[in-house]
């Protein structure tokens, strides 16, 4: 599954991070060329931070996970 996010805050990342953190399959986010960990605050906040960045994920529990961070989702 992929779409679209914006974080338009360290607040926003770390709340989408800890969202990330609690399903047990990978979930990655890419930026221009850059891929990086959605697990990771650290990178998140460095390379999507107000940007619009696609979230991908790979899991038969992904609709759930979208669901949970719907609020940063962006056509």
């Amino acid at each position: 599954m992929k779409f679209m996010i914006r974080l338009h805050s360290p607040k926003d990342a770390e709340e989408f991070v800890k969202i990330a953190s609690g399903f047990d399959y990978d979930i990655d986010l890419k930026t221009g060329a850059a891929y990086l960990d959605a697990k990771s605050l650290l990178g998140v906040i460095s390379c999507a931070l107000n940007k619009k960045a696609m979230v991908i994920c790979q899991s038969k529990d992904a609709d759930k996970f979208r669901n949970s961070v719907q609020k940063f989702a962006v056509a």
